[in-house]
């Protein structure tokens, strides 16, 4: 579950990528918007691909924690974690 749920991530945050960044730069430790490049617009779009693509509901609280994937991911498994 833990490498398919980064996996999953990963698609989600790589449509979001401006140029200059590339998908092997998507690491567990990256910041979405410090290293990836990620502006605040597509944060807000990438939360809402998570909440469709793992049937979740993501908080605003939970998006200010959200700095890198790894934040992203373990928003994720709580989430699930909750609804089951």
């Amino acid at each position: 579950m833990e490498n398919s749920t980064y996996l999953k991530l990963k698609e989600i945050i790589k449509v979001y990528l401006p140029e200059d960044v590339s998908v092997e730069d998507i690491k567990e430790d990256s910041h979405l918007m410090n290293e990836l490049n990620i502006n605040s617009a597509h944060l807000v779009d990438i939360v809402l691909d998570i909440e469709d693509a793992f049937d979740i509901e993501i908080s605003n609280e939970d998006i200010e924690q959200m700095q890198t994937v790894a934040d992203a991911k373990a928003a994720i498994k709580r989430k699930t974690a909750e609804a089951s």
